[in-house]
């Protein structure tokens, strides 16, 4: 297979750890306590980053943050902080924001602001926010005006799917199914769908990617090894598969392990390059 240089990890969590609540903090120190202090020093300084990046051989890294102020502790500033943290490298640091849709005043123009930070993507987490990713059609009318302005602006969407074992979180809301009234309705919108519905909901979430072609899979959070037990026939969606680790969340403790696992399995050297590289540039092509 020829070399890889332009790896893209879409789903890393590079966020001001000084928010996040005692209990949520708790959760994520274990099993990372051998590099506990190396990943708060991350967190303040991207050359650190950085430097984790070219050791493992990941060219750039999407910087997923979100507010979850009742359930992580995050409020509206892990955008600020996203977007000052990426200027270190724009080209190879992808900062994500998002908006509450159950605080915001004005959702359409927080998402307009999201843009003139520079956000890239923009973050729901339905069992952090505490809502379902389709709660418009139940009356949540910022959810849907958040979608449709992404929409209008051309600006990805990512949304949580699968369970989350943070504190306070509700697994409840991550149904992959939900989306498919998102796709339906904002025909338009790229969507990214993180973490395939892992480990609950796979077969709904390979559903709604095969009926969708504006959606995308990031297979963040799942164990490389066992990707295609999750997903027995990714290689016929290969085309909009991208590749994440969710580092440094529970379990995962190395990007190098992750992508090696990866590229262990039988999949063929052009659906390994595109999930690894090509696909990410397709949906976020390099900041100029």
């Amino acid at each position: 297979m020829e070399p890889l240089t332009h790896i893209t990890d879409v789903h890393i969590h590079v966020q001001p750890w000084r928010e996040v609540k005692p209990a949520v903090l708790a959760a994520l120190r274990r099993g990372h306590e051998a590099q506990w202090d190396l990943l708060l020093s991350v967190m303040d300084d991207p050359a650190r980053l950085l430097e984790i990046l070219d050791r493992a051989g990941v060219w750039r890294a999407g910087l997923v943050n979100y507010p979850a102020p009742d359930v992580m502790g995050f409020t509206d500033a892990t955008n600020t902080f996203a977007a000052r943290y990426a200027q270190a490298n724009p080209e190879r640091l992808l900062p994500y924001g998002g908006v509450h849709p159950r605080f915001t005043r004005d959702a359409a123009g927080d998402v307009d602001r999201l843009v003139e930070l520079g956000i890239r993507l923009v973050k729901i987490h339905p069992p952090h926010q505490l809502l379902p990713a389709n709660a418009y059609t139940d009356g949540l009318v910022a959810l849907g005006q958040i979608y449709r302005r992404c929409e209008e602006r051309g600006v990805p969407v990512m949304i949580h799917t699968g369970t989350s074992i943070f504190p306070g979180a509700r697994s409840k809301y991550g149904n992959p199914l939900e989306l498919d009234d998102v796709a339906v309705d904002f025909p338009d919108l790229r969507i990214v769908m993180a973490h395939g519905g892992r480990p609950l909901y796979m077969a709904e979430a390979f559903f709604v990617l095969r009926r969708h072609p504006r959606v995308w899979l990031d297979v963040s959070g799942i164990p490389p090894g066992r990707l295609l037990e999750y997903f027995p026939r990714l290689a016929e969606v290969a085309d909009r598969v991208l590749w994440g680790t969710d580092w440094p969340s529970p379990g995962v403790t190395d990007l190098r392990r992750n992508i090696d696992q990866f590229l262990a399995l039988p999949l063929s050297d052009a659906h390994k390059k595109a999930i690894l590289e090509t696909n990410a540039l397709a949906l976020l092509p390099v900041a100029r």
